[in-house]
């Protein structure tokens, strides 16, 4: 299975009058997820699946992904992709989806960066994960611990780059 790991966009700044699940991505932000979209669409990423946080930023963020990498079906809501949750839980919702050929997880820090080592099964490995950046893991086995391959890695600013 490909495992992509979407950071939201840039979000706004956080404020005493919104909740924390409640703030929107920026145009700023969407411009850049965009951006890196439009990448791994042209290199022919189709997920058969997308789950998503359920606060606004990673629900805004797996909408244009849906749009863009050509997603007919429904964006699946989970909170196990919420900022507070652990790497064991997003790996039972993966093993959950194990027929799938390609998931993609819309999410947050600082789960993405615990998530990313946990499914490469390297405790030692730090993953500083960006805003509206993705990451492809491939997974073969479900077992009770993942022990993931890195594939690629796609920021905002290398996306831009080759503009």
């Amino acid at each position: 299975m490909h495992v992509y790991l979407l950071r939201h966009g840039i979000a706004e700044e956080e404020r005493l009058d919104i909740s924390d699940s409640e703030r929107a991505l920026t145009p700023d932000g969407r411009r850049k997820l965009r951006q890196v979209l439009k990448t791994v669409a042209e290199a022919g990423v189709k997920p058969t699946l997308i789950l998503s946080s359920p606060f606004k930023r990673a629900v805004q963020t797996a909408q244009i992904a849906k749009d863009l990498l050509g997603y007919e079906s429904q964006v699946l809501q989970t909170k196990t992709l919420t900022p507070g949750s652990h790497p064991e839980q997003v790996w039972e919702e993966i093993r959950v989806h194990r027929n799938e050929l390609g998931v993609l997880l819309v999410g947050h820090n600082p789960l993405f960066d615990n998530l990313a080592v946990y499914l490469l099964g390297a405790p030692h490995l730090s993953v500083d994960f960006k805003k509206g950046a993705i990451m492809r893991i491939d997974v073969e086995g479900f077992g009770a611990h993942p022990r993931g391959v890195l594939c690629w890695y796609l920021t905002a600013k290398l996306s831009a780059s080759r503009e």
